[in-house]
């Protein structure tokens, strides 16, 4: 009698082996790749147009379809400081850090789901002091009695999973990781991506002070010169106000664009964990950027692969699954067996012996038949958000190639608006100096001049943020397409939760 406890309790595993072969409910499989060869309607063009007058901008773009993407990505761009940036914001992101550490919960929990499938074990020792009256069983001649009880036993109890639903609660669980671990490398995307378009957006602004103050420049000296001309009868005092309203207005747009400075600043002091009072803004300089004159472009069967936002709406239909299969098993009886072995004394030293032997083996089955309809209205209600979990992820697939198809098509156009600012920007800087020089001597009058001030003064501005588009674009198409983040898993192991 001493083992036949624990041969009953050792026996319970491999009865349980025989009955959780079988899962009831849907098995998982992945959705099928969109049936697509191209992200536009019409063929892409393996280049955009060349801009024979610009060489801070560079020239045509080549796209290298099935080419993979590094994980550091951003290099093409040549800005040591960019780099820099995002090396800080990777470390210091409290976004990066609470990913990170929702990832490892899930992952505990998945490790505490996967514990159910095993048999569960404990191990209850207990010391009880007792006054024992005999009347209780109708001896009251016996009167009362004190008296020790220990005990120590070893229980099992082990739910068998004929049906599979601890083994899809486990499957929901590992859907959960998959959907932390992708949410993760989204949160990784959007950092980068968006300290680098800030960054631009720095260069963008900067850029535009400065062309607006060399503006500023020119037009305070054409005002002197007029001034000189008044005195001179040379022109009249309504030119000089004119010219004095346009000095004036054209510095009107200086605090506007400083704004949209401070604005990109202290969103990089965001991005790399600073608060903006602490933050030191580095040197980004628009013409100090290089475009990348060739941009990989992954093939459209590896989109849905590398976008970590369709990987995690993958997860949750995977998730979705998992609980479908969960209520489809809770239909079904549940079988539980539990055993206990160990031995009770009245002493201590008596433990252990073959006389204080208890053991005791119990095998429960619940088969639910009357519950007023609710395990058949969680089944359905599981299904509809299979269904729905389907849908979202429908709807980001057809979102990750809007993205793509969206930048593919903005860098075309890009180049082309590039090219007409760039022509624009040095036909009208060539105009006005001549209608400078026409206007010394007569040839043309003030309201020529004013308008080829205005063109050109238009020209450069629009020729800044052309260019500074281009640079976004780029840096939106390398997001667009996954931004290479399982090239970057060194980065992004790094990153790691710290105690308040």
């Amino acid at each position: 009698m001493r083992f036949q406890g624990l041969v009953f309790a050792s026996a319970i595993t491999l009865v349980s082996a025989a009955l959780t072969s079988c899962m009831v409910g849907p098995d998982w499989h992945p959705p099928r790749t969109p049936p697509t060869t191209r992200y536009t309607e019409e063929p892409q063009p393996r280049h955009t147009v060349n801009i024979p007058k610009s060489a801070t901008a560079g020239k045509a773009q080549h796209f290298i379809a099935g080419r993979d993407i590094t994980g550091d990505w951003w290099q093409v761009f040549h800005s040591q400081p960019i780099n820099n940036l995002i090396e800080t914001g990777i470390a210091n992101s409290p976004n990066l850090v609470a990913a990170k550490a929702t990832l490892i919960q899930a992952q505990e929990n998945l490790n505490a789901q996967i514990g159910t499938l095993f048999p569960q074990v404990t191990l209850p020792v207990s010391a009880e002091r007792q006054r024992f009256n005999a009347a209780s069983f109708g001896q009251s001649q016996m009167g009362s009695s004190i008296f020790n009880l220990y005990n120590v036993a070893v229980n099992v109890s082990y739910t068998l999973d004929v049906f599979g639903a601890l083994r899809r609660q486990v499957e929901a669980a590992r859907a959960q990781v998959d959907y932390e671990q992708y949410e993760l490398a989204a949160a990784y995307l959007t950092l980068t991506s968006n300290i680098v378009t800030s960054s631009i957006a720095v260069a963008s602004a900067r850029a535009q002070i400065d062309a607006t103050q060399d503006i500023i420049k020119s037009l305070r000296r054409q005002l002197n010169i007029m001034r000189r001309q008044l005195k001179l009868g040379g022109v009249s005092g309504n030119d000089v106000l004119t010219q004095a309203s346009q000095v004036a207005a054209t510095e009107a747009q200086l605090p506007i664009l400083e704004q949209q400075l401070s604005v990109a600043r202290h969103s990089l002091a965001m991005l790399v964990g600073s608060l903006p009072a602490d933050f030191v803004l580095p040197d980004i300089r628009l013409e100090q950027l290089h475009l990348p004159g060739t941009i990989p472009i992954s093939l459209p069967s590896r989109l849905v692969r590398q976008r970590p936002d369709v990987q995690a709406a993958e997860a949750l239909m995977d998730q979705a699954n998992a609980n479908v299969g969960v209520a489809t098993a809770n239909l079904f009886p549940q079988i539980t067996l539990s055993g206990a072995f160990g031995y009770q004394a009245l002493q201590p030293h008596n433990l252990f012996h073959s006389a204080t032997e208890i053991w005791s083996g119990t095998g429960s089955l619940l088969q639910p038949i009357f519950m007023g309809g609710q395990l058949v209205a969680k089944r359905r209600a599981a299904i509809a958000a299979y269904q729905a979990a389907y849908a979202q992820y429908q709807q980001t697939v057809l979102q990750a190639f809007q993205n793509v198809a969206d930048t593919l098509r903005a860098l075309q156009h890009d180049a082309h608006t590039f090219r007409a600012e760039t022509e624009n920007e040095y036909a009208s800087h060539k105009s006005l100096k001549i209608d400078e020089e026409l206007y010394k001597l007569g040839g043309v009058n003030y309201t020529t001049l004013l308008i080829a001030e205005k063109q050109y003064q238009q020209a450069v501005i629009a020729r800044v943020q052309a260019q500074a588009t281009r640079y976004s674009d780029t840096a939106a198409l390398f997001q667009a397409l996954g931004g290479g983040w399982w090239n970057a898993g060194n980065r992004i192991r790094s990153i790691k939760p710290v105690l308040a």
